[in-house]
């Protein structure tokens, strides 16, 4: 996606009506190594333009408990942020450290914010959709995925992947996430094509 098409999705998002207590929750899911995070990320900064204010971006895998807590982990994230912020409060957490196979020292705090971004696989889910502004679905091959995937956090992740990739396509499989979503893009050529949720617009 070029600047001018994320300016465009940051005016689209600021259009639509808030919907997670006075703020608007954009969901970016897909399964790893499609390109939520970097879709995020320019999102994030487009709208941050758009509104001269910084807009975060709450990312799944620093909520995560390891391995094992791929799908599990969604009452601690509702208790320590998405419920804080909803009420206008601000949310404190610690990240998990993957290096380490604990929560980390260090307490992050989130500030209140107009639009508030939640990347990560899942991060769609059923659960969410009621209270979400835009939902999107980043989606690329898997070999290309899994490329991006070592490149990215190196050759230990193997061990691991093929369980969570398979995790990842009995969860899609069966909360029906890409069918559900406002946008569909293809995390390889960056093309957009709208899903079938909700119209653009309020």
């Amino acid at each position: 996606m070029t600047a001018d098409a994320y300016a465009e999705l940051a005016a689209d998002v600021l259009r639509r009506p808030a919907r997670f207590g006075d703020a608007r929750l954009v969901c970016v899911d897909g399964p790893s190594g499609a390109g939520k995070s970097s879709l995020a990320t320019a999102l994030a900064a487009a709208i941050t333009a758009a509104l001269r204010t910084p807009v975060p971006v709450i990312r799944i895998d620093d909520h995560l408990d390891g391995w094992g807590d791929q799908f599990t982990f969604w009452d601690r994230l509702e208790r320590q942020v998405l419920g804080p912020l909803r009420r206008g409060e601000p949310a404190t957490y610690r990240p998990y450290n993957w290096d380490l196979r604990r929560f980390g020292d260090v307490t992050v705090t989130v500030e209140p914010a107009p639009v508030v971004i939640l990347e990560g696989v899942s991060s769609a889910r059923a659960a969410a959709r009621a209270e979400s502004t835009l939902t999107i679905f980043v989606a690329a091959p898997r070999e290309l995925r899994t490329r991006r995937l070592v490149d990215r956090d190196g050759p230990g992740v193997l061990p691991y992947l093929d369980a969570w990739q398979q995790g990842e396509d009995r969860h899609f499989a069966e909360d029906a996430t890409a069918h559900h979503v406002d946008l569909l893009v293809d995390g390889a050529t960056g093309y957009v094509r709208r899903g079938g949720n909700r119209p653009a617009g309020p």
